[in-house]
């Protein structure tokens, strides 16, 4: 079993309150989990307005395959979220847990 983790580090330049934040943080969520049936959590900054760290994490039996789904959700945020600006990201796939 192989298990891929992707941090991504996200800027919300027109959040103006952690209500407008949660609720890009919700609606991207959901998205993410409809498209690619993965995991996904906010996982830090919870008191920054502008700054959304969120956890995506899937399970496959092959490792290629989890990095596949992790570097489609990246491309997928990129891609449908022009408002916000990837800081950074992180993947690791986790193999033989």
């Amino acid at each position: 079993m192989h298990v891929g983790v992707c941090r991504m580090m996200l800027h919300l330049p027109d959040s103006d309150s952690l209500k407008a934040k949660r609720q890009v943080a919700r609606s991207l969520a959901d998205r993410i989990r409809n498209q690619f049936n993965v995991s996904v959590a906010e996982v830090e900054d919870h008191d920054l307005w502008q700054r959304l760290t969120l956890a995506i994490c899937c399970v496959s039996n092959d490792s290629a395959h989890a990095n596949e789904m992790v570097s489609k959700v990246v491309a997928f945020v990129e891609e449908s979220r022009r408002d916000l600006e990837l800081l950074d990201y992180q993947t690791e796939i986790i193999s033989g847990v």
